[in-house]
């Protein structure tokens, strides 16, 4: 198989990790967890152990991105070790989620930047056609080819972690305006409610941490796999876990414990109370720039994924079409970033499918990593070459896998009805799959 033309290089590949993680997650799930947290010691609990259940989750798929680099990765994963039909159903919903929160996120950004346009309120449609305008723009920016996406990817993430930097910064910043108080609980909470308080307290943060395991797409993309994979999902990681903890820790000294429990615009807060409502005008705009970034990422990551399912047969040979010139899968990306166009029409249910989302992630999440085991058995013929392998193997994908249970089990018990639900979309897409291929085995 020849090597594509243009390869991503390590910072491409650390720059597309980092967009991957930071949407808008860490703009608002503070306060989600915070919220679930009894106590402070609970929420930065819940921000800690979630970075280090990201770096045995970063170092489990780098090791399957480097024994398997094959474009579209992710799917591949299960399509190989798996039935096909896991492989569709996990799939489907992880795309129509992920097209789902590209809109959703599109949305929320232009609530902000249409503060800056207009001196009044835009109506819901005015901001429904912002968003479309970001992704109609970035489409047309991914069909220039990879290079030029990449590139995009890498200025606009410099940006979005400048203005996380900002943020930070609040730290060491006098802050004006109200000064916040930090307050403690009080209460005697027995060891069950701290339990039930951290796994709900892990699902915005697992949310918030979610993303990377989508740069195994990139396999066959990346200039020396074997190497630069791992280096750089651990790399982009590690400068997650530092931002995310920094950030939290200036949301709480600057807000307040319990005022961040209910916050809205919980960024634009802290930049007011540093900078005045010029700092908050200001940061409305670079909070849309950020959008920019996640809509970018995802256009770029997707649509290989449909690609993949193509090459397999799953989904029609036309979303294998590629532009060999400039590199581009044509005829997925126009599909994904179309269905992202019309989710935008529903994205005032985009809040209640989040926690029906993280449900679904978490399965896909445990199933994916367990690939590990058996990808190891299959090449262990590689074990004493240049290939990547984790150290404490296995306890790293063990711990991965077992906290992703943990999260499903935190929403099951919380919201057994949404649960329920997700089973059943993804039952019904296990029945779509065996429906459809009767019908081609009949047709042959």
């Amino acid at each position: 198989m020849n090597k594509p033309k243009q390869q991503l290089n390590l910072f491409d590949l650390t720059m597309i990790v980092i967009g991957l993680v930071i949407g808008m997650g860490i703009f608002r799930t503070a306060s989600d967890s915070a919220r679930a947290a009894i106590t402070p010691n609970v929420f930065f609990i819940s921000w800690i152990v979630g970075g280090f259940i990201a770096i045995c989750g970063a170092l489990t798929y780098a090791e399957i991105g480097s024994r398997y680099p094959i474009t579209g990765g992710y799917y591949k994963i299960f399509a190989t070790c798996y039935h096909p039909s896991i492989a569709f159903a996990v799939n489907c919903i992880i795309l129509i989620s992920n097209a789902a929160s590209l809109s959703g996120v599109a949305l929320i950004g232009s609530e902000y930047i249409s503060q800056v346009i207009f001196d009044k309120p835009a109506a819901d449609f005015v901001k429904a056609l912002i968003a479309m305008g970001a992704i109609v723009i970035f489409y047309g920016i991914n069909l220039l080819g990879l290079r030029m996406s990449s590139t995009t990817q890498n200025i606009l993430m410099l940006i979005k972690i400048s203005m996380i930097l900002l943020i930070v910064s609040a730290i060491f910043f006098p802050v004006t305006g109200t000064t916040s108080v930090i307050s403690i609980p009080q209460g005697d909470f027995s060891f069950m409610d701290y339990v039930k308080s951290f796994g709900l307290a892990l699902i915005a943060v697992s949310f918030t941490y979610g993303g990377y395991q989508q740069t195994i797409n990139f396999g066959e993309e990346v200039k020396d796999p074997q190497k630069n994979l791992p280096r750089g999902i651990f790399i982009g990681i590690m400068v997650i876990i530092l931002l995310y903890l920094s950030v939290s820790y200036a949301y709480y000294r600057v807000i307040g414990f319990e005022e961040l429990k209910n916050a809205k615009g919980i960024a634009a807060i802290v930049a007011e109370r540093m900078f005045g409502p010029t700092g908050r005008f200001a940061f409305s705009i670079l909070l849309f720039i950020a959008v920019l970034a996640y809509v970018n990422v995802l256009l770029l990551s997707n649509p290989r994924v449909m690609f993949a399912m193509s090459q397999d047969g799953i989904l029609p040979k036309s979303f294998s079409k590629k532009d060999e010139k400039r590199d581009v899968l044509t005829v997925s990306l126009t599909v994904y970033a179309l269905i992202s166009v019309v989710v935008l029409f529903f994205a005032d249910t985009f809040d209640k499918i989040l926690s029906f989302t993280i449900f679904l992630d978490s399965i896909g999440m445990a199933f994916s990593a367990a690939t590990i085991f058996i990808i190891r058995k299959r090449t262990a013929h590689l074990d004493k070459t240049q290939i990547y392998s984790m150290k404490f193997y296995p306890a790293m994908p063990l711990i991965f896998i077992s906290a992703y249970i943990f999260v499903a089990t935190s929403i099951a018990i919380d919201k057994p009805e949404t649960a329920l639900t997700a089973t059943a979309v993804l039952a019904a897409f296990l029945v779509i799959y065996f429906v459809t291929r009767k019908k081609h085995s009949h047709a042959g």
